[in-house]
């Protein structure tokens, strides 16, 4: 029985969850809570926060488990979850945040399991990261981080290949820029 549940596809595993076979979900959950809390932690530059966004990400799945379309690709329907997830805590808590970030304060709320240590490109990277603008940063997370596709990206984020592959160009251009700026610091 584990043998087949494992060569079972995430969209086959989604459309059972959708028909009301909600233990299913504890499946795609093992597979894919890793990949969406590190996709938060990056946006959210927040462990903590992204623990619970991911859990939220979870509760959506089942909770609108309706709304997936037979078909579509599991993987970006998820992140499509975790964006209106993030998008929707932000909208929420917009006044406790503003564009300003404070890089120096981003290694406490990034700290690793304490055994890891961060050597100085590292942190510089991070911090360059955490000067990006919002959508420049989540599309360097999705493509460079997370691996996704520029296809992938471009259908979780409702626009063309074409798109997404000049703003990830010009997301890394900018995060270039961020970082030898910081080096010369």
């Amino acid at each position: 029985m584990t043998k087949r549940i494992e060569l079972m596809t995430d969209e086959t595993i989604m459309e059972a969850v959708k028909s009301g076979d909600l233990q299913q979900a504890s499946m795609l959950f093992e597979r894919y809570h890793k990949r969406i809390f590190n996709f938060l932690a990056r946006l959210a530059m927040d462990r903590a926060l992204a623990e619970d966004l991911t859990q939220n990400v979870f509760l959506r799945i089942i909770k609108y488990r309706n709304s997936y379309r037979e078909g579509a690709r599991f993987q970006s329907w998820i992140y499509q979850v975790a964006r209106n997830v993030f998008s929707d805590h932000y909208q929420a808590h917009k006044n406790k945040y503003s564009d300003f970030v404070d890089v120096d304060k981003l290694r406490d709320n990034m700290a690793e399991a304490e055994d890891e240590q961060w050597d100085e490109k590292e942190k510089l990277l991070h911090r360059s990261m955490a000067l990006l603008a919002d959508e420049q940063r989540e599309l360097l997370i999705l493509t460079r981080f997370q691996h996704m596709k520029y296809e992938e990206v471009a259908q979780v984020m409702n626009t063309t290949v074409a798109n997404i592959k000049v703003k990830v160009h010009r997301a890394i251009a900018k995060l270039r820029e961020h970082y030898f700026e910081l080096e010369k610091n």
